[in-house]
């Protein structure tokens, strides 16, 4: 027998002791290392998974992030793109507008370089109810109205006939081409004066009477 057989089962000697504890905690490490408690996975596999979740979620973040810079630089784009174009409406409305401006400034002063400047006698008011008679379709010629009126007022706007039958009851002929209110108010002429003593406003409405009764004051040789 050895011996070391006397020492009973419950004595082991020094050195056993702490080899077995050595071996017991090897075996744990190992077995923390080989299995995870209610998993069945081994903790190298668990140690290896977490940082391929984590690559994952940073990577997934990053692509996100990236996707909303995108979406941020695309807007910024548009928006910009959608500013151009207001800007160049707004110019082009602009241009449009001041041409528009130019154009009507331009047709009035070709009309007003256009309007014929009469002169304030005779001859300016003679031309002055041709014109405005041509405009209104009446007829009568600058010799057929220089005449009539150089018989009836010797070319005096403020004539006024006293003596013959209008003025004896009470509406005296009047004017350049002697006419009597009434007849003045029934054949005046839309556009000119409403006063009887008016050079043009007489001698078109005298026209327009002589128009209807003889068919033009070039008719007209005599009183009428």
């Amino acid at each position: 027998m050895p011996e070391f057989s006397n020492l009973g089962p419950s004595r082991l000697p020094k050195t056993h002791k702490i080899s077995i504890a050595g071996v017991a905690a090897l075996g744990a490490a190992a077995l923390a290392l080989t299995v995870l408690p209610g998993t069945g996975e081994s903790g190298t596999a668990a140690a290896a998974a977490e940082p391929a979740a984590f690559s994952a979620t940073v990577a997934s973040t990053r692509t996100l992030s990236e996707s909303v810079t995108k979406q941020h630089v695309t807007a910024d784009k548009q928006a910009q793109v959608a500013a151009k174009a207001k800007a160049a409406a707004d110019a082009k409305a602009k241009a449009e507008a001041e041409a528009k401006k130019r154009d009507a400034a331009a047709a009035a002063s070709r009309s007003a370089a256009r309007k014929p400047v009469y002169a304030n006698n005779l001859d300016g008011w003679i031309r002055q109810s041709l014109d405005i008679m041509k405009s209104k379709g009446i007829p009568g010629s600058y010799e057929g109205l220089h005449r009539n009126i150089m018989r009836e007022s010797t070319g005096n706007p403020m004539a006024i006939n006293g003596w013959d039958i209008n003025a004896i009851n009470g509406v005296p002929s009047k004017g350049l081409l002697q006419v009597i209110q009434p007849t003045f108010n029934a054949y005046h002429v839309p556009g000119t004066s409403w006063n009887i003593y008016d050079p043009v406003a007489n001698i078109t409405a005298a026209a327009n009477y002589a128009a209807d009764k003889y068919g033009s004051m070039d008719n007209v040789n005599s009183a009428y």
